[in-house]
């Protein structure tokens, strides 16, 4: 019999492929970023460099396959696919909620996929709510476990009250991530879901020793629709209430680069090579995604994925180029305009 914490991962992965799970009006606001077009470049295409050093590893393109699940028989297979993919093309690769494994040893192996990505760049995951009520042993060992060369603390506090028994204590996050940034061995990464942070929580976040964010903002996959579909009565209208909640990707980005983290991750609606450009170009340092490579592995299989993403990094490069910068550190200088809303947000980013 399926524990309720399978049912929910495999509720996850359907209605991530499937369900009409997206933000409806609100978008990562990467239309308004213009990238300033450079006529003369000066540079050959195929000399482009998109490396760059992350966690200890060298990337090939600053690409992250971002974290999406773990804890069932479909989702062991989803990863060993997405990291073999992640291992053969230098990118990295987020696992998803490491929760089950914690809850249930039997559930580790569709978390392991040091046999398949030996070298790749592999973030653990665990939610910050759990890592409050573990000792720092325990969560260094689900790092250590998996092989991750870093582990993300995700911060979920939307999807959490819409979640059918979801979480509803969301106090001493600051005391217990101060805590793990000072015990553990592995690089602490703090991650929304699809809500975006903010400038001042990242000011928050630098302030008890935290580093490196991924901003996992507004504009693509709603966790809250997904839990809505799920919930019923009174929870499922807060859902629908509370659907177009968030920071868009692109604000939150511009935000939390203000604040001088050391590495900024943008996932969150990263559907192309032109948003990584642009993200960035914003102050990012290298971005995920996700919905977009798990509907090709699900539809067309390993080469859909793959086609995917070489389209991905393809557009990445087209852009650096016309842009006349030969590397990431250039293309973060590059000139750009910002127009509309992403304006206002950057403008009022205290």
């Amino acid at each position: 019999m399926p524990s309720e914490i399978e049912k929910r991962k495999a509720d996850h992965i359907s209605l991530a492929a499937e369900g009409d799970v997206g933000f409806r009006r609100t978008t990562t606001l990467f239309e308004c970023v213009r990238l300033v077009h450079e006529a003369l470049p000066d540079l050959h295409a195929d000399r482009i460099d998109t490396t760059l050093e992350l966690f200890g590893k060298r990337l090939r393109a600053p690409i992250f396959i971002a974290a999406m699940t773990g804890g069932t028989e479909q989702a062991h297979s989803i990863n060993r696919e997405l990291a073999s993919i992640a291992e053969e093309r230098g990118y990295g690769f987020g696992l998803g909620s490491q929760r089950p494994m914690y809850v249930d040893p039997s559930k580790t192996p569709s978390f392991c996929v040091r046999d398949v990505a030996p070298s790749a760049l592999v973030l653990g995951n665990i939610g910050m709510v759990q890592a409050r009520s573990m000792c720092s042993d325990e969560v260094q060992k689900l790092a250590d476990v998996v092989g991750a060369d870093a582990l993300c603390v995700h911060l979920n506090p939307a999807m959490e009250i819409i979640q059918p028994g979801g979480d509803r204590d969301f106090e001493e996050g600051e005391v217990t991530l101060a805590r793990l940034v000072r015990d553990l061995s592995v690089p602490i990464v703090v991650k929304e879901t699809g809500c975006g942070i903010s400038a001042r929580t990242a000011r928050r976040l630098r302030a008890v020793g935290v580093r490196h964010v991924d901003v996992s903002g507004a504009g693509g996959t709603s966790w809250v629709a997904i839990e809505t579909e799920r919930a019923s009565g009174k929870v499922r209208a807060l859902g629908e209430a509370l659907r177009e909640w968030g920071i868009p990707t692109a604000a939150s980005v511009a935000q939390v680069a203000s604040v001088g983290m050391e590495t900024v991750i943008a996932t969150g609606g990263i559907t192309s090579g032109l948003d990584i450009a642009k993200a960035i170009a914003l102050g990012a340092h290298a971005a995920g995604i996700a919905r977009p490579v798990l509907k090709a592995l699900l539809s067309g299989g390993r080469k859909a994925a793959e086609s995917f993403l070489e389209s991905v990094e393809a557009e990445l490069r087209a852009a650096m180029l016309l842009v006349g910068a030969k590397d990431l550190d250039a293309l973060r200088k590059a000139p750009k305009v910002v127009v509309g809303e992403l304006s206002a947000w950057i403008e009022h980013s205290s």
